[in-house]
């Protein structure tokens, strides 16, 4: 019994090698079975073939299309930067999906009736989309690792109406707005939803107009990520919607020289060495982050800043605490907000407005 056994696993792993090639690297068994994407081919293809559950690897080399999930626990996974998705030439195939009519490159879209659950995106680099790399809407338990997102022209990965994502290891550079961006809802006001406990960690965030936003939302954990030649690093909006945006960790990242320029727009002043800014937040923990050489002149300017949102709503009760915020100007802690209940302690560094947190 034990030797046809083994003699079936032999016969198995031949007829495998025969039908990938005999160099091809090993894939997941969902991928054995038929879920592998090569230069040439459609992943979007593969992605309508799939079942929910399954593993679609593609290979190295330039697929020139969108990309839509709406199939619960789908793996997408490439080969990191080797496997890079990027538009389509102008009027060809492959512009003809929700993900491409909008602008972005891979989505992953539930409803407002059902989210869409356990969907992986991993090692793969998507560049090039006129809004974002990645965006999501609608999902849960959204597993974003190792994907590199730049040169998008607003965000590089994204979500709205979400919940309990893990957004990690990731990069995002170049983009016209957030390296990665959390929100409720990005056509709608209202108050602040709660994300479940979503995760954005171990990333790096560097070139772009804000390297994290979350944006009225709360809930949520933010950390040992490095953030670099940003206008911002972490910028948290709330406005005066009920529940409002905070109850957040922003701790162990390492935010450093995010002196990059950005014009003022309708919503805000000129953005330029700013660390880590508070509008409108309440209840947010700011922790063991080292904090330095963020310099610009500009009302958002310094290592730490609580400022009122754009339509006046204040800071309450957060809390600035054992942070390394040192060579920031015009200060390291500012606070240029009239909320209440908000403590600096703790904290090592030398300049601060008004004096006296330090």
């Amino acid at each position: 019994m034990r030797k046809r056994h083994i003699t079936r696993l032999v016969s198995i792993a031949a007829a495998s090698a025969a039908g990938l090639g005999a160099a091809a690297p090993a894939v997941p068994a969902a991928a054995a079975a038929g879920h592998v994407v090569a230069p040439g081919q459609s992943i979007q293809a593969a992605v309508d073939a799939a079942r929910p559950g399954d593993t679609i690897v593609v290979r190295p080399g330039t697929y020139r299309e969108s990309v839509v999930i709406t199939k619960p626990g789908l793996t997408l996974r490439g080969y990191g930067d080797r496997t890079v998705i990027t538009p389509p030439a102008a009027g060809r195939a492959g512009q003809d999906n929700a993900c491409a009519g909008a602008g972005n490159g891979i989505c992953v879209l539930g409803t407002a009736q059902g989210t869409v659950d356990g969907v992986s995106v991993r090692s793969l680099r998507v560049t090039g989309f006129a809004r974002s790399g990645v965006w999501a809407s609608w999902t849960d338990r959204l597993d974003v690792r190792a994907v590199t997102a730049d040169a998008n022209g607003v965000w590089g990965i994204a979500e709205q109406r979400s919940t309990r994502s893990d957004i990690r290891d990731s990069t995002a550079r170049s983009n016209g707005d957030a390296g990665i961006f959390v929100a409720n809802s990005v056509d709608e006001e209202g108050g602040a939803t709660d994300t479940g406990g979503t995760r954005v960690r171990g990333n790096t965030l560097t070139d772009n107009r804000i390297g994290f936003t979350a944006r009225r939302v709360r809930n949520l954990s933010v950390r040992d990520n490095t953030f670099t030649a940003n206008c911002s690093g972490v910028f948290v909006v709330g406005d005066e919607g009920t529940p409002q945006a905070g109850a957040m960790s922003l701790r162990s990242n390492r935010i450093i020289g995010n002196n990059k320029f950005c014009a003022a727009t309708d919503r805000l002043p000129a953005i330029q060495g700013s660390g880590i800014v508070l509008t409108g937040a309440e209840s947010t923990e700011v922790r063991s982050n080292e904090i330095r050489d963020n310099v610009g002149e500009t009302p958002l300017s310094g290592g730490v800043v609580l400022f009122k949102s754009f339509v006046g709503a204040k800071n309450t009760d957060n809390t600035v605490s054992g942070n390394v915020v040192l060579g920031n100007r015009p200060a390291d802690l500012a606070d240029r907000d009239t909320g209440t209940g908000n403590r600096f302690t703790g904290n090592v560094c030398t300049t601060s407005a008004p004096a006296g947190m330090c």
